[in-house]
């Protein structure tokens, strides 16, 4: 069973955490990844190219010399594609690009991903990430007590919305703050680490390990904080 190792945020180890086999422990599918990243980023294509055939573009009403006599080709408009300012043949059309993936692929992708991520010693998890204020200066030491993080592009994956660690990371041009609901291929490959707290590990696993929806993981997480809070009061 994979495990990894929990840091709290002077980037001291505090415990070992066993993961789920399941999502953090499979062979990562190459081909399956290959599709998913191919239609995530076809997906992301608005398909606002246009441009105007000879029927759309303005003038060209009269035809431009007679018929006949003038020794040159004959002509009908100036609006054909072989003059200046004339319509475009066969150009681009509005449409929408789009590509659907299965949802078992998609949820094998990001399972792929993050077991690739463990292998290579590239999860960090936390006990917890929360700040009382928000200041970019404390992200920034927080990144740099990081095992091996520091310089390179990381991805942190909050389990619900925290406005500080928001605000305080905005201004870091390497770091990125996102819900783990909003989990997707590309973002865990273009980073090189991916940074998440104990809670965040806990929602995968029940979404991507025990087929939750996302909104039946979040309740759970929120219930068990809460019961967690009752019996520590």
């Amino acid at each position: 069973m994979p495990s990894t190792t929990v840091y709290n945020l002077a980037g001291e180890a505090v415990e070992q955490l066993e993961l789920s086999e399941q999502v953090f422990g499979v062979a990562p599918n190459m081909a399956v990844l290959h599709q998913v990243v191919t239609a995530q980023l076809v997906n992301r294509r608005q398909g606002n190219a246009s441009t105007k055939t000879r029927a759309e573009v303005a003038g060209g009403n009269n035809k431009p010399y007679r018929q006949k006599g003038t020794g040159r080709a004959r002509q009908g408009s100036t609006r054909a594609p072989q003059f200046r300012h004339g319509g475009t043949v066969f150009g681009p059309r509005p449409h929408q690009y789009h590509h659907d993936v299965p949802k078992k692929m998609r949820r094998l992708a990001i399972r792929s991903v993050l077991s690739d991520k463990v292998a290579n010693e590239s999860l960090i998890v936390l006990n917890d990430l929360v700040l009382d204020t928000p200041r970019t200066k404390d992200m920034l030491t927080i990144l740099s007590k990081l095992p091996n993080s520091a310089g390179k592009k990381v991805l942190m994956m909050l389990p619900q919305r925290d406005e500080n660690v928001v605000l305080s990371t905005r201004n870091i041009p390497t770091a990125k703050v996102q819900h783990v609901s909003s989990i997707n291929v590309v973002e865990l490959l273009k980073h090189d680490y991916v940074v998440m707290p104990v809670k965040t590990v806990r929602w995968i696993e029940m979404v991507f390990g025990e087929g939750l929806s996302a909104e039946e993981a979040t309740a759970r997480i929120a219930s068990e904080a809460a019961s967690s809070a009752e019996s520590k009061a």
